[in-house]
């Protein structure tokens, strides 16, 4: 395990957001960003990835960095290394998972299950009549995993990573909205993740206070640093809960609209190196290796 940094720096921790932050919108890592991120690293901040992705579809952008760390996935659900050392679960409840595929039964063809395995069975789903039109390529790249359940709750024999439903924005403000008048609705956390030009919405729906911010609050007191050691940088509704709990908070320059409103710093887009930009303001330039033309300083909202 790695050590806690000490010293000087004005950070101690670095959590990032994978999708929409990390990954530019050619899902790539930009050589900038991956600079800084390795800078970061080699001056002692201890950096974590926290994702949406299930641990095994975040691996292969987390390997990619060339070093060790620890990965927060599943919004928050599980905390493990890159060699598989499991920190934490926080896993859905079973009888929940069964009493919500019941409930949200007109949503059904929107639906899909997780499983903590890295086998087929992973990912179920009745069928894939209405996710292909919205998560395609995350259905093609997740094929191996897919097992199709009809009904999808006859899968649920042990606690699932987490539920969700996948569609056009519209559809799935109105999953939120049946999902808000459960009388069980307490027995469950709800994130989202949207992007408006895709008309994408993502409903997480994970176990009673689970989400990313609970999970780096946990990882950061296990390490022993204090929240205003913290850095988070991130872009949709699924990474409030972390940068309200990092004592230092930066939002991508093409974060949602709803993000702005807290008055967090803004760093530039995914497709302009906004994570190095972001840790530059906050390292400084010496050493990251990127002009100042190519990274320009971070603005204030």
């Amino acid at each position: 395990m790695l050590e806690s940094s000490v010293g000087t720096l004005p950070i101690s921790l670095l959590a990032v957001d994978i999708d929409g932050t990390l990954l530019n919108s050619q899902f790539q890592i930009s050589p900038a960003d991956l600079a800084a991120l390795r800078h970061a690293h080699a001056v002692g901040v201890e950096i974590i990835l926290v994702t949406g992705r299930r641990h095994s579809f975040a691996l292969p952008i987390a390997q990619q960095l060339g070093f060790d760390f620890w990965v927060i996935s599943s919004n928050g659900a599980v905390t493990r290394s890159l060699a598989g050392e499991t920190f934490h679960r926080d896993l859905l409840p079973a009888a929940t998972c069964r009493q919500l595929c019941q409930a949200m039964r007109e949503f059904r063809d929107n639906m899909v299950l997780t499983f903590d395995t890295d086998s087929k069975g992973a990912i179920v789903v009745e069928h894939l009549r209405e996710l292909n039109g919205s998560i395609q390529r995350w259905l093609e790249k997740n094929l191996q995993y897919i097992d199709f359940v009809i009904p999808i709750e006859d899968s649920v024999t042990s606690d699932p990573v987490q539920a969700m439903f996948c569609g056009p924005i519209g559809r799935m403000h109105q999953a939120l909205e049946k999902m808000d008048g459960l009388e069980f609705r307490n027995d469950f956390t709800v994130l989202r993740t949207e992007y408006i030009v895709r008309d994408l919405s993502i409903v997480d729906i994970l176990n009673r206070g689970c989400s990313k911010g609970h999970a780096l609050e946990r990882w950061a007191k296990h390490r022993g640093i204090a929240r205003e050691e913290v850095m988070a940088i991130g872009d949709n509704y699924n990474d409030v809960e972390m940068l309200v709990f990092a004592g230092r908070p930066f939002i991508m320059g093409n974060a949602t609209e709803e993000l702005r409103r807290h008055g967090w710093a803004v760093t530039l887009s995914n497709d302009q190196c906004g994570v190095a930009a972001a840790i530059e303001q906050v390292l400084g330039p010496a050493g990251l290796g990127i002009r100042k033309p190519q990274v320009p300083p971070v603005r204030a909202f």
